[in-house]
Parts: C-alpha cells; sequence; structure tokens
C-alpha cells in the first residue's frame, strides 16, 4: 500500500520501455542467483495426532504486537528450538492428522553467514526509513499499483500462469508438479485447522474463449513485468474468468506456525505446501533462498495474487523491499485480502544455466498494523525462505534431500 500520486498509469509503460533491450549479458555480481550449500531438514518420527475439528472461518489477515525493530531484537532460536519449529503437521485429505519430528543436518546456528542471515547480523543497522502516514486498514491512497492481467493468452503464460487461487480465499503459487506454496494461516488459525481445509481445493484459472488479446513474442514474455504495457495490463473489469479446481491431498504446516500462532513470532513460518490429488500440468516455479533485499535487481519484489476487491481476476504488483529480519521481508506493494499466500518472486541470471529465471523467494502473508504509542505502523509483509526453510519445503516437494542441497 503505498502512494504513487506522481505517475499515472498511462506514463508507467514509457519509463520500462528501456528494459525490454537490456542485452541479456548485463550481468551484475549483485543481479545473480548466488547458489549455496543448504542444510537437511530430514523427517524422523511421525506420530498420528487427535483430528481437527474445522471450525473457525479463515482470516485473510495476520495481526502481530512485533515489528521489524522487535523481531530483529528476539534472539536467534537454538539448534533444539529449530528443530521444534521445523517439526510439521500433515493434514490428509480423509481427515486425519500426523505430527513429524524431523532432523537438522550441516547447519550450526551459531556460525551461520548465510546471505539470509547476513541483513540481521553482519550488515550494520538498518537506516530507519521515515515513518508512513497512519492509515486505515487495508486502504489504499494515491495512485492504485496493481495491475489486472488481461488477455486469455497472457493469463496463460508463464509467470502468471503459476498464480493459483486457495477455496478458503488465499492465493498461491505452483512450485511443483502437483505442489502449491501459500501461506499457513489460510489453512490453519494457529490453534486448529480452518473450515474448509479437509477438502481444500486449489483454483486454476481458464478464461472463457471470449477473452483473447494478440498473442506475444518469447522475449516479451521474459519482460512481461517490466513492460507493463496495455497488451497484458488492463483497468479492472466486471469480466468473470472460470476455475478449473483439482483437490489437495496433503497440506504441510510447521510446527513454528501452529506453536507460535497467528498473533506472535510464529509469522515467521507462516508458510504451508499442498500436495494436490493428480498433476496440473502446467510450468511451475522453483525455489530459491532468499537474498538481502540489496542484492534483488532494483530492490524490487513482486507477485501475483487473487484479490477479493478484483473477483476472478489476476493480479500483479511490484514495489520496492523495505526493512527486513532473518525471516521476514516488509514492503508496502499494494494488496487487498485474497493476495494473502502469493508467492514473492524475483528475476536475476542463473550462472549455472546461461539464463535469466524467476524463482520464489518467499510468501506473501498480508497486511500487518501494529499499534505504537497510539498510532497505528502498518506493513505488508512477506516470509522469506531461509536455508531451512527452503530444505524443508524442497524436502516436501521432492521426498529425498539429495536434490535439496543447493539453493
Amino acid at each position: 500500500m503505498r502512494p504513487r500520486g506522481e505517475l499515472s498509469r498511462s506514463a508507467l509503460p514509457l519509463l520500462f520501455l528501456p528494459l525490454l533491450f537490456l542485452p541479456a549479458v548485463v550481468q551484475s555480481a549483485r543481479q545473480q542467483w548466488h547458489l549455496q550449500r543448504v542444510p537437511v531438514v530430514l523427517p524422523l518420527q511421525t506420530d498420528a495426532r487427535p483430528d481437527p475439528s474445522f471450525l473457525s472461518p479463515a482470516h485473510l489477515e495476520v495481526t502481530s504486537p512485533c515489528d521489524p525493530e522487535c523481531h530483529r531484537a528476539a534472539p536467534r532460536p537454538s539448534y533444539w528450538d529449530l528443530r521444534d519449529l521445523l517439526a510439521f503437521e500433515t493434514l490428509h485429505s480423509d481427515g486425519h492428522l500426523t505430527e513429524t519430528a524431523v532432523g537438522i543436518y550441516g547447519y550450526d546456528p551459531r556460525a551461520d553467514t548465510s546471505p539470509a542471515y547476513l541483513v540481521a547480523d553482519a550488515a550494520p543497522p538498518p537506516t530507519k526509513t521515515p515513518k508512513a502516514p497512519v492509515r486505515r486498514r487495508r486502504q489504499i491512497f494515491g495512485h492504485d499499483g496493481r495491475f489486472s492481467i488481461a488477455g486469455r493468452d497472457h493469463l496463460l503464460q508463464y509467470p502468471f500462469s503459476v498464480a493459483v487461487k486457495l477455496s478458503t480465499g488465499c492465493s498461491g503459487t505452483l512450485v511443483g508438479e502437483r505442489h502449491v506454496l501459500t501461506a499457513a494461516h489460510c489453512v490453519h488459525d494457529g490453534k486448529n485447522y480452518v473450515k474448509g481445509a479437509q477438502k481444500l481445493r486449489v483454483g486454476f484459472l481458464r478464461p472463457s474463449q471470449r477473452d483473447s488479446s494478440p498473442s506475444s513474442s518469447a522475449n516479451s514474455t521474459n519482460h512481461a513485468e517490466a513492460a507493463l504495457g496495455s497488451a497484458y495490463y488492463s483497468p479492472p473489469s466486471n469480466h468473470k474468468m472460470r476455475f478449473q479446481w483439482i483437490r489437495a491431498k496433503r497440506t504441510h504446516v510447521p510446527k513454528g506456525w501452529v506453536k507460535g500462532n497467528a498473533n506472535d513470532i510464529g509469522m515467521d513460518y507462516d508458510y504451508a505446501l499442498l500436495e494436490l490429488k493428480k498433476p496440473h500440468k502446467r510450468r511451475h516455479m522453483r525455489l530459491g533462498v532468499s537474498p538481502p533485499a540489496q542484492r534483488l535487481p532494483g530492490r524490487r519484489v513482486q507477485f501475483s495474487g487473487f484479490d477479493n476487491d478484483r473477483r476472478g481476476q489476476l493480479v500483479y504488483r511490484f514495489c520496492a523491499a523495505g526493512e527486513e529480519t532473518a525471516d521476514l521481508l516488509y514492503q508496502h506493494c499494494d494488496a487487498q485480502p485474497g493476495a494473502s499466500g502469493s508467492g514473492v518472486y524475483a528475476r536475476m541470471w542463473d550462472r549455472r544455466r546461461r539464463r535469466w529465471e524467476r524463482k520464489v523467494i518467499g510468501v506473501f502473508s498480508g497486511h500487518q498494523w501494529v499499534e505504537q504509542d497510539g498510532a497505528t505502523k502498518e506493513f505488508n509483509v512477506a516470509v522469506r525462505l531461509t536455508p531451512l526453510k527452503y530444505a524443508q519445503i524442497c524436502y516436501w516437494i521432492r521426498g529425498n534431500f539429495v536434490d535439496c542441497r543447493e539453493g
């Protein structure tokens, strides 16, 4: 949620037009994916748990009394703390619940120098940015910086095609042949699983045959986010889209969310992975360990989701990353309820594959407000994929740790 009154929508394509002609050889060290050896998070023992009640409705927003300074001041969890936080529950489609203990290997929290933690330990204290004016909850001020994706061809085109809708009202991102990454609060309120979690469905946007637009070249697809041309984006409309739904077979939620609850430090673990009952047959986006914000191209993050005020439409937005902690990334991307659970991603040069590649580096948790000295301080918050979280989610997808050692 950030005012952009100085720029009009029509002016944006002109500003970003030069990005279409940047040669692929322009690769600064600050815009490359830095592969690193990640730890191993390995399941050890699985036990049955009492069946959930599924009584509470899903809440599409997260509240917390803990702001960035509070999170940075929290003590780093010990090895044994991390084992408890990364243990996870698995909800099966028949309603039964299991809990799995994990072991962590190749990780020393006292000697961690990975990029995901440099910002919290090695980097100097961040310069405080001026406080934003007090705002009302989830209200967008000034220019609305979101863009509705228009056209059948573009909606089914990568990277927009990886965005999906959950039957509980949230968004998600395809990260495997049958796996969807989303926010934990979309299926669990911190105490129990929400109504609809047992029969959770994932919706894939299917535009009607009437919705069509000129096809685009592969080059323009690669730069869709930067182009901001009218072929990709349009003002909100009342044209309804259809969804094709697939049932979820399993849902994994880390115990860090279940134990911490949505209103405390547990928002560090506001992520969940859904396994579908059948492959979705679409291209998915790979995971990546979240780099420090200063290493992101233009220090920018972006994501697409299904905001409730634009029903049936896919909404894309980007903005500059703000403050960050080891586990959370704060920003002011315009968003409304329904966008939570979207995969936050970046596009950088992959030296190994010799190509530009987008990777999911976080999960959009939602709008957060903190009451401080009688005033409301607001953020939009994303959960960063730290090396440990990357290792855990990758294992959920792959079923082995061998394919998850580099992130």
